[in-house]
């Protein structure tokens, strides 16, 4: 645990943002990572919809609420009310590390699309494929 937060929990921050900016390249990279994390798939399958799946537990729903407010800008009435519900399920310590988590990605979303990152093929174990 990394300041209150299971490598699961960051990587699901990771991966929902860089979902959000439509980041290939994370995309691809942080799905790598969720799966490693160990992560099920149905719920990497299923992250888009999060809120609809039903599969999420009350950790994963709040960093998946501060993933998406601190990427989504301008913040809203429901952002807002994520955000001071995510508080109390994660803690102190936590909420601040899943905001950073999020603030750090999305950085790294904006350096990768810009630089034209690309996706390479992968084969089935997940090894780049030439």
């Amino acid at each position: 645990m990394q300041r209150g937060l299971s490598v699961q929990e960051s990587e699901f921050i990771k991966l929902r943002t860089s979902q959000i900016n439509a980041c290939a390249f994370c995309v691809d990279l942080h799905s790598r990572e969720a799966r490693r994390a160990g992560i099920a798939q149905q719920k990497l399958d299923l992250l888009s919809a999060w809120r609809e799946a039903g599969l999420f537990g009350d950790r994963q729903r709040a960093v998946l609420a501060v993933a998406e407010a601190a990427t989504v800008l301008p913040g809203t009435e429901e952002s807002d009310a994520d955000l001071a519900a995510a508080r109390p399920v994660l803690g102190e310590e936590a909420f601040v590390a899943a905001e950073w988590v999020a603030a750090t990605i999305n950085t790294f979303n904006r350096i990768s699309i810009l630089s034209r990152h690309s996706v390479r093929p992968r084969d089935t174990e997940g090894k780049v494929i030439r």
